[in-house]
């Protein structure tokens, strides 16, 4: 499923997407994808393609979405992955990069 976030991601053209394995360094969740957008509403495609995807793919939908796009950050919770959505300046203000740096980056491309 994470895999199938970060294509949807990709499909819209979303940024800078990655794929972390937190299995064993996390509690929340196993998977974690963060990408950008650079509009609002590039969010909101974005947004609109993963659940539209994982939905059609999965059957399944977010246990629960915090934020929107006009709050430049939306964390969609399917409990063992999770994707952040932010806009460019936020995801460079808040770094989750540097906070899962101990994680391992999952290739999800091909």
């Amino acid at each position: 499923m994470a895999k199938a976030c970060a294509k949807a991601a990709d499909e819209i053209q979303a940024e800078k997407i990655r794929v972390w394995d937190l299995r064993g360094l996390s509690n929340l969740t196993d998977f974690m994808i963060v990408c950008s957008g650079s509009s609002m509403p590039h969010l909101r495609a974005i947004l609109r393609d993963i659940r539209g995807n994982v939905e059609e793919q999965y059957g399944a939908r977010p246990a629960n979405a915090e934020g929107n796009a006009d709050t430049k950050w939306v964390v969609l919770d399917y409990i063992d992955v999770m994707v952040h959505v932010m806009h460019e300046e936020l995801r460079d203000y808040y770094g989750l990069e540097d906070l899962w740096a101990d994680a391992k980056e999952i290739e999800w491309k091909g």
